[in-house]
């Protein structure tokens, strides 16, 4: 044990040469130089200073090396002493971040609308323990588009608190998917770094789930010449491919390509604590000055090892949760993981827990107000059968929707063939099991988006092609086989000779190219059609971006239909909670019960609309969730002597169930649509 030196204490001792001015650090390994006597070489030093700032000051990566080499080679005994005595001694700081965003995508379908952010954001602030919060990136664009809502608002309100008060905001970015499903053109992924700086979000994760570095170092560029601070990712996965020594080299790679950081990306949590310690180690002591970033799942309950692992081998920023969203399937608690680091002498933030518990408070509010009515209870359960299909909890809310959707037609073949209907936990085990099956003949692809959806979808459909006694890999669309044949980048595995010999058959061929090749600018097309419609390009060309990177949803989101279809849903989400128990004749009984029905006065042909929102726009009913005030026009009754006679909306309130679509035939006193007076 090093005993503490009797003379001036250390920090005391370097104050004059760790200052602010150019040069000063390296003005102190020459000033040691000039003292030494003996030479001591002394390797655990030199490897306890690659893992630890000295003295919390941020040293350049040549100041490092020339210090590590000086003292490794050159130090005074006596100096030795009082470096080792700091060096042990000293608390190594772990920041956090919070991923509010990826809290939502993990338990369920939608994320917080615009003004649900704006009153979360100033309560995260106050919490005091984040230096980063992720607000964007991954599904949060699109699902602003599925529900209305324009995206682009939605991340500069939810980013300028932070940037306000000097907290990183991150996003999650795809790679050559970037924040889609589906490979991207170059010009628009360069567009979106410039799009995301502009809107005030410093981090940009950059992930391909095949870890192809051919599909992230082109964004670790454009991300750089955006002003952005580039975060390339390895996607963690647990299989005999997937070694420490695997992903240390993809990381030499990335960092080689100007990436300043380095995420550990384990999706499903399913990375063993050893490993991810031995990579995090590995990448330390090659690239002391890179940040790495743990981020890690807790579905099948590794992550709290694989946090103390990490940190304890050089990580520096861990990913958290809050409640009700932590745990689970979703992240771990900060509560949680700060005091676990704590208690094994780290130098963590502390937590303002009156803020902890507002921002708790919100959060449940946010999700009693819609969000929860898209979320799967499952999703709130940890389970160790994760550990053998390996599939992310990001995606476990849509694939519990996806099983809960296909078990009916699978029961219908197996109650046909005279076999037992299968129960969503006993269909759930077999998906689990066909994953794991699944898995390793399509090449061991990271389960991470958008490659965990496809196996997850392979799976599936074996599994409902079994029911109807076909074979394997029958029904799988060209994203899976793009995935298969190469097209999204290489496996890290050897496809089964079963699935090489079904593309030879079905005439398709295996390629070894630059994914991105398949994929041309594309910018062009949509600058043109947005002048002929007479769009704005938005600010910083966001809602450019936004057309080229969601196209149909963008589509849908101008129109109005997504606005309208979500609501709808909602609705429908609403009902089927408040008709838990009872039968279908009783719920509809309940909802009529609350609301006015509005009747056809005459007999006739229902008119919503006449001739649409304008030329060549199809009529259509309103959508469910509309608000009326009272004797606000409803629609219009054609009678059988061709008068059109306008039916008010009555006492006004929210639509909530349409009887009649436009055109239908009404007789005198048929109920055309339920309308529920507000309370």
């Amino acid at each position: 044990m090093i005993s503490p030196p009797k003379h001036t204490p250390f920090d005391a001792f370097l104050s004059p040469f760790l200052n602010e001015k150019e040069g000063a650090f390296e003005s102190f390994c020459g000033f040691c130089a000039l003292k030494t006597s003996r030479h001591v070489k002394n390797y655990y030093f030199c490897s306890a200073l690659r893992r630890l700032p000295l003295v919390e000051k941020e040293i350049s990566k040549q100041s490092r090396i020339n210090f590590i080499d000086f003292a490794g080679h050159s130090c005074e005994e006596s100096f030795t002493t009082y470096l080792l005595y700091y060096m042990t001694t000293a608390k190594r700081k772990i920041q956090f971040s919070l991923l509010y965003r990826d809290m939502f995508q993990s338990s369920g379908k939608f994320q917080p609308r615009k003004d649900q952010l704006e009153r979360i954001a100033p309560v995260i602030i106050k919490m005091g323990c984040f230096a980063r919060v992720e607000t964007n990136g991954g599904a949060f664009e699109q699902v602003n588009l599925l529900y209305g809502e324009n995206p682009n608002q939605a991340v500069r309100a939810f980013t300028k608190p932070f940037n306000e008060v000097g907290i990183k905001t991150h996003m999650l970015d795809r790679g050559l998917n970037a924040l889609r499903m589906f490979p991207v053109p170059a010009d628009v992924r360069k567009l979106m770094y410039k799009v995301k700086h502009a809107q005030g979000v410093d981090i940009t994760r950059i992930f391909c789930g095949l870890n192809d570095v051919r599909n992230i170092i082109p964004s670790i560029k454009y991300a750089l010449e955006a002003g952005m601070t580039p975060q390339a990712t390895l996607c963690i996965t647990n299989s005999p491919i997937h070694t420490a020594e695997y992903y240390a080299a993809i990381a030499d790679q990335l960092i080689e390509a100007g990436a300043p950081e380095i995420c550990l990306k384990d999706m499903a949590g399913i990375g063993q604590p050893a490993m991810l310690g031995k990579l995090t180690k590995m990448i330390k002591d090659k690239h002391p000055e890179v940040i790495i970033e743990y981020h890690g799942h807790s579905g099948p309950g590794l992550s709290m090892a694989s946090i103390l692992e990490v940190c304890r081998n050089g990580a520096d920023v861990i990913d958290t949760a809050i409640e009700p969203l932590s745990w689970g399937k979703v992240h771990p608690d900060v509560i949680s993981v700060q005091s676990m680091l704590k208690h094994a002498g780290f130098d963590v933030p502390e937590i303002n827990m009156e803020a902890y518990m507002e921002a708790r408070k919100l959060t449940q509010e946010f999700i009693d107000d819609f969000l929860g009515y898209f979320m799967n209870p499952a999703n709130k359960l940890m389970s160790s059968l994760l550990l053998g299909c390996g599939l992310p909890g990001g995606m476990m809310g849509s694939m519990m929707a996806d099983l809960t959707g296909v078990m009916g037609a699978i029961n219908n073949n197996r109650t046909a063939k005279g076999e037992a209907e299968l129960s969503e936990d006993e269909l759930l085990v077999k998906l689990f099991d066909e994953v794991a099956y699944v898995w390793p003949r399509v090449g061991y692809p990271p389960l991470v988006t958008p490659f965990s959806q496809y196996v997850k979808n392979i799976a599936l459909m074996n599994l409902l092609t079994e029911s109807m006694d076909k074979p394997r890999y029958t029904m799988m669309d060209n994203s899976i086989w793009g995935m298969i044949l190469g097209k999204s980048g290489r496996l890290p595995g050897e496809v089964a000779p079963e699935i090489k010999a079904l593309a030879k058959e079905k005439g398709f061929e295996f390629t070894d190219a630059d994914p991105q090749s398949y994929y041309p600018d594309d910018l062009e097309r949509f600058i043109k059609e947005m002048e002929e419609n007479g769009w704005e390009r938005g600010e910083d060309d966001e809602e450019l971006f936004e057309f080229a990177m969601h196209e149909t949803q963008y589509r849908d989101y101008k129109s109005g239909a997504a606005k309208k279809r979500f609501l709808a849903d909602l609705q429908a989400a609403k009902d089927k909670a408040g008709a838990s128990g009872m039968s279908l004749e009783e719920a509809a009984a309940l909802k009529h019960a609350k609301a006015d029905a509005l009747v056809a006065p005459e007999s006739g042909t229902v008119l919503w609309e006449i001739g649409g929102d304008g030329e060549c726009v199809k009529s259509i009913e309103p959508f469910i969730g509309k608000e009326y005030k009272e004797g606000d026009f409803f629609c219009y009754i054609e009678n059988t002597y061709g008068q059109i006679l306008e039916v008010p909306a009555a006492m006004g309130g929210k639509l909530v169930e349409i009887n009649a679509k436009q055109g239908a035939q009404v007789s005198k006193g048929d109920v055309v649509a339920y309308i529920q007076r507000g309370e």
